[in-house]
């Protein structure tokens, strides 16, 4: 097999990783990569929405299947693309069509369609950019605090969660009169806070069947005990201890299945890595949101996790029998932290030497993020740097491992979350 993967963070790298454990795997490329896939596959310089020059790279080196990391080019419709173009159908795009990824492409879509098949969700309004002063009057006749979306693709960072009324509405006059998340803003979801613990469920289906890979809950805060701006993430655990199996009975039955067949139902059966954004309310599921691929930094905790080799996956979503595949999943907790910039989410220098200790523990993984060759040096790139995931038999071993290994790994400005899985530690973290 020859596998292009499509992204430059973390979750790439962890893909790079995983894939090329596989002996069924050539060759792998990552475009366009980052320092640490460039350690496991040929970094190629291409643009992951620019769709005809992967078409055309993929028909140069005949390549077999193009993993999109992020949803840029599955909002795109890279899969459409590919399979529009002779000679080019037979590539295989592991991901949905520009029709089903909507589901992540627009919040607003997503919310109604829940709404038509009846999946358990927060109650909302849509408000476009023209009505702000409905929807200013919407916030303040709602309980609080109150949670604004920007409707399209925002990196991560179109979430606000209010806690009075004038915040929201000062949020509101940044995304629809200033343009705060640009596009991505023209139209926002405001909807019912929801109070829990969140986690991310991941299934990947050939359309028909799936099957679930490990659950994760990551952290978006950049700050301890949860506070300050969302981040694209700054840890993760896995697995994560309420999903036990009453409650994943009940999201496969009230969410997961539904999902797939109303997305059936409408025309778009939906392919490929689908992540489930959850808050666990008393015990019962609700979705937050829809991702249509893997999660960063989730993908750096299920997949060290995730025993069955990911190219038999492949081989049976082609053939459209996932029915038949059996997952194995470890049983040891997985612990992720992610280092960063000083100054993320916001502003932040790039070029900055890394220092990268000689060795380190066989079970733990250091996934590049924003790193990049610089002159031959190993220099920041990025918000995120790099993401330590460590293996342990309980997620205090795994936790004391990541973060020996984080205060190892040197640059300047360099900063991380130490209470990444507060709530599951036996003690309060340090």
């Amino acid at each position: 097999m020859r596998i292009l993967i499509l992204g430059s963070g973390a979750r790439e790298h962890a893909l790079a990783w995983k894939l090329s454990q596989s002996a069924r795997c050539d060759r792998i490329y990552v475009a366009p990569g980052n320092a640490g896939t460039a350690a496991l596959a040929e970094n190629v310089d291409l643009s992951p929405i620019d769709l005809p020059a992967i078409a055309a790279f993929c028909r140069a080196e005949q390549i077999d299947y193009v993993v999109p990391g992020s949803e840029d080019s599955l909002v795109a419709g890279i899969v459409d693309a590919m399979a529009d173009t002779p000679g080019l159908n037979r590539v295989q795009v592991i991901g949905p069509s520009k029709a089903a990824a909507q589901l992540e492409g627009s919040k607003a879509f997503a919310k109604a369609f829940m709404q038509r098949h009846g999946i358990p969700t927060a109650s909302y309004r849509v408000f476009q950019q023209a009505e702000l002063e409905a929807a200013k009057a919407y916030v303040a006749s709602h309980p609080l605090p109150i949670v604004l979306k920007a409707d399209g693709l925002a990196a991560g960072k179109g979430v606000l969660i209010c806690e009075q009324a004038e915040q929201a509405v000062a949020a509101l006059e940044e995304i629809f009169i200033h343009e705060r998340f640009g596009r991505a803003g023209k139209q926002v979801v405001i909807e019912q806070y929801l109070r829990g613990i969140e986690l991310s469920v991941f299934i990947f289906t050939d359309g028909e069947h799936y099957v679930l890979l490990p659950e994760a809950k990551d952290y978006k805060r950049i700050g301890e005990g949860d506070t300050g701006l969302n981040t694209g993430g700054m840890g993760a655990v896995s697995p994560v201890p309420v999903a036990d199996k009453a409650f994943m009975k009940k999201v496969e039955q009230r969410i997961i299945q539904p999902t797939l067949q109303g997305m059936r139902e409408e025309g778009m059966p939906y392919r490929g890595f689908l992540f489930f954004g959850l808050m666990q309310v008393a015990a019962d599921p609700y979705v937050i949101e829809y991702n249509c691929r893997l999660g960063d930094p989730e993908t750096e905790a299920i997949l060290p996790r995730l025993q069955t080799d990911l190219t038999d996956m492949f081989f049976q979503f082609q053939t459209g029998s996932l029915a038949r595949l059996s997952m194995t999943i470890s049983p040891l907790h997985a612990f992720t932290v992610v280092l960063a910039s000083a100054g993320y989410p916001g502003p932040y220098r790039k070029g900055i030497p890394i220092r990268l200790p000689n060795s380190w523990p066989a079970n733990s993984l250091v996934f590049h993020a924003g790193t990049r060759w610089e002159n031959g040096r190993l220099v920041t790139a990025g918000g995120r740097v790099i993401s330590i995931t460590s293996l342990g038999n309980q997620l205090s071993e795994a936790r004391e491992f990541s973060l020996q290994l984080a205060n190892q790994i040197d640059f300047e400005g360099k900063y991380f979350r130490k209470d990444i899985g507060w709530e599951f530690l036996p003690t309060k973290t340090e």
